[in-house]
């Protein structure tokens, strides 16, 4: 095989499989339900009711995460609050994590009658994954 098909199968490997969600329950979880229904908060609602806590990231990507990778970590925790039941998932923080990093190397050398050339590279680009983390909420009607 060749090293430039082997170092793109291994980025596109490291980068779609760093997405995910997970829920650690604090109170007692409803019925599932659809995630459209899922409202998100940046303020505490007046009455909630707390169900569970929530993490989800996207997918890793080079440097710096964008608005599409926050919609897209946001749009976990809905599903992930949709799952235990929630009606509401109260925001704590959305930003970008590190994920780890993909470094390349690379050198050579010869040799020439009386002449020895060497030389070497490397380099690295960091990558970060956009995490959302928050309340799942059950927020009741309003009267």
């Amino acid at each position: 095989m060749r090293p430039t098909f082997i170092l793109t199968l291994l980025a596109v490997s490291l980068l779609s499989g760093c997405a995910g969600s997970s829920s650690h329950l604090l109170g007692t979880a409803r019925a599932p339900i659809d995630p459209a229904q899922v409202q998100i908060y940046r303020t505490p609602p007046a009455h909630f009711e707390r169900i569970a806590t929530l993490d989800a990231s996207s997918g890793a990507r080079f440097f710096h995460g964008s608005q599409a990778t926050d919609a897209d970590a946001i749009q976990r925790l809905k599903e992930a609050a949709a799952k235990v039941g929630a009606n509401g998932v109260l925001l704590t923080l959305v930003g970008d994590e590190p994920s780890g990093s993909i470094g390349l190397g690379f050198g050579g050398g010869g040799y020439s009658r009386n002449t020895a050339v060497n030389g070497e590279a490397s380099g690295a680009a960091p990558l970060v994954r956009t995490g959302a983390h928050g309340l799942a909420i059950y927020v009741p009607a309003q009267r």
